[in-house]
């Protein structure tokens, strides 16, 4: 709101940021926590739909908010693959993304493949389970040692 960003926006634009690498797990994690409060979900899922709809020369915060969306599908709040199941046509037009940067690399190819990759799990309610019990899993082990 008007009072600047919240605690879980700035996590958000953190973890979709230009820099050339991507999200920590940790930061993931810290995020996926959030998702199981209601007013941090709704601030969290905004900020995601936001970087989704970048184009150009910001295809990472499209990359990085799809890379973002699929591990807080697996380990967030079932909302959160709800809501993205919902709007799974924001998804689907990412196959189709085009960006060729300066050196006339094909850029948009990392946002194409994943949407590819996301659209599945969505549509694969069995696989997501599936996933989500592993993920959960692996999470809980890793907050233990």
């Amino acid at each position: 709101g008007a009072m600047g960003s919240s605690e879980a926006e700035i996590k958000v634009r953190e973890a979709t940021s230009n820099d050339p690498w991507g999200p920590s797990s940790s930061l993931m994690s810290e995020i996926a926590d959030l998702t199981y409060n209601v007013v941090a979900f709704s601030e969290i899922m905004s900020m995601v739909w936001k970087r989704l709809n970048d184009h150009g020369k910001n295809w990472r915060h499209v990359y990085k908010a799809m890379t973002l969306m699929e591990y807080l599908i697996k380990t967030g709040s079932e909302r959160v693959a709800q809501q993205c199941r919902e709007n799974i046509y924001a998804v689907q037009t990412l196959k189709d993304f085009q960006y060729i940067d300066r050196d006339g690399k094909d850029q948009g190819v990392n946002v194409r493949e994943k949407a590819k990759q996301l659209v599945t799990l969505l549509k694969d309610e069995e696989r997501l389970r599936e996933e989500r019990i592993h993920a959960l899993k692996t999470k809980e082990k890793m907050a233990q040692t």
